[in-house]
C-alpha cells in the first residue's frame, strides 16, 4: 500500500507544467462570461438554490465537453434568429445546416439533463 502511494507522489510530481495545462484548455474553452450566463439561465428555468446551481454547472461542463465553444455560439445564435419573424429569418428555420446546428445543441442539452439532473 505504501508503495503505491509513493508510486503515485511520485507520477503526480513528473507531471510537467506545459502537460498539465493542455487538457484544462481544451476542456475550458467556453469563456467564463458564457458559462455563467448559462448556468444565469438555467437556474431561472429551474429554480434559485444551491442544488439547481450545481445541475446547472454541471450541464454546462458537460455540453463545453461534447460541443466546442464555436458550435455553441453559431448554434445559440440560429435559435435566437429562429424566434424572429419575416423572410429573412425563415431560412434559419428550414435550412439543413441550421437544423443540424441546433440539433448538436439540443443533443448535447440531453445528454447534460441525463447525467446532471
Amino acid at each position: 500500500m505504501r508503495r503505491a502511494v509513493v508510486w503515485l507522489g511520485t507520477a503526480l510530481l513528473s507531471v510537467t507544467p506545459a502537460a498539465a495545462q493542455v487538457m484544462p484548455e481544451h476542456l475550458n474553452d467556453y469563456p467564463t462570461e458564457a458559462r455563467t450566463d448559462y448556468v444565469f439561465g438555467c437556474m431561472a428555468a429551474n429554480g434559485q438554490n444551491r442544488e439547481v446551481l450545481r445541475k446547472c454547472a454541471c450541464s454546462i461542463d458537460v455540453i463545453a465537453s461534447i460541443l466546442p465553444y464555436e458550435k455553441y455560439v453559431e448554434a445559440e445564435t440560429v435559435l435566437a434568429l429562429q424566434q424572429g419573424t419575416g423572410e429573412q429569418l425563415a431560412m434559419y428555420k428550414t435550412a439543413v445546416v441550421s437544423q443540424t446546428m441546433v440539433a448538436e445543441l439540443r443533443r448535447a442539452q440531453a445528454e447534460a439533463e441525463i447525467l446532471c439532473f
